[in-house]
């Protein structure tokens, strides 16, 4: 597999076209940002522990049925994935309150969500991803109705998964966010990455932070809570 161009840079990916027009390279950087971009740091090993982490969690989901875009891990911080057409609405799946939901409506951190919440926002930095419902979805044409329908019992599907998943390994999953594109039949396939960059993991019983929110509250030790987390779940970094 020959990688060529850049494509797109993200935040804490590059992505990479390669000599096959259906296969696009995921390098996963050492970066890492907070509040839309504004704060970015390095971070050692932090992209050789989320690709591993990705790659783990990717071969689960797909274990259970749910599509994903991965097709192989190519080095320490690279993946080659399917190409897909993304889908510009965030999908959020809340299981106990947290971050911005808690700022939003005042509610107290760490309360149980029964039943979960879903939420969509717009993949959109400079206007810091505003929450969308599925009207302004379907009427400004970032997604069909079906296509949303889908995205929504996947997101259910991935939350049953990993729910009991991360409980086994004494965790909480507080909550997390997808991204979806499409395919090159027409199909919904969960894109981009799931790694702590993108949800939320407490330890069950001391609630201790294991995510990206210790970059964001400047709690340090990011990357070993990373690595904590994959041992729990028997992944060897």
């Amino acid at each position: 597999m020959e990688k060529r161009t850049e494509l797109y840079r993200g935040k804490a990916k590059t992505v990479f076209t390669t000599d096959n027009p259906e296969r696009l390279i995921l390098q996963f950087r050492n970066d890492t940002s907070a509040f839309d971009g504004e704060r970015i740091e390095q971070l050692d090993r932090k992209g050789m522990v989320n690709n591993k982490f990705n790659n783990f969690i990717m071969q689960k989901l797909e274990a259970a049925g749910i599509p994903t875009q991965l097709d192989r891990v190519l080095s320490d911080t690279e993946t080659l994935v399917k190409r897909l057409t993304m889908i510009p609405v965030e999908c959020v799946m809340r299981n106990f309150a947290a971050g911005s939901l808690v700022r939003r409506l005042g509610v107290t951190e760490g309360q149980p969500l029964n039943p979960p919440t879903f939420e969509q926002f717009l993949k959109n930095d400079a206007l810091h991803d505003p929450m969308v419902n599925e009207s302004l979805a379907i009427s400004f044409g970032w997604a069909t109705a079906e296509q949303l329908a889908r995205m929504k019992a996947l997101t259910v599907q991935v939350n049953q998964v990993l729910s009991a998943l991360f409980d086994q390994a004494g965790l909480m999953l507080v909550d997390f966010k997808l991204e979806f594109g499409v395919d090159a039949e027409g199909n919904i396939v969960l894109g981009d990455e799931f790694s702590p960059d993108g949800c939320r993991l407490w330890d069950k019983e001391t609630k201790k932070k294991l995510d990206k929110d210790r970059f964001r509250q400047g709690l340090g030790g990011v990357v070993e809570a990373y690595e904590e987390v994959a041992a729990r779940l028997g992944l060897v970094i």
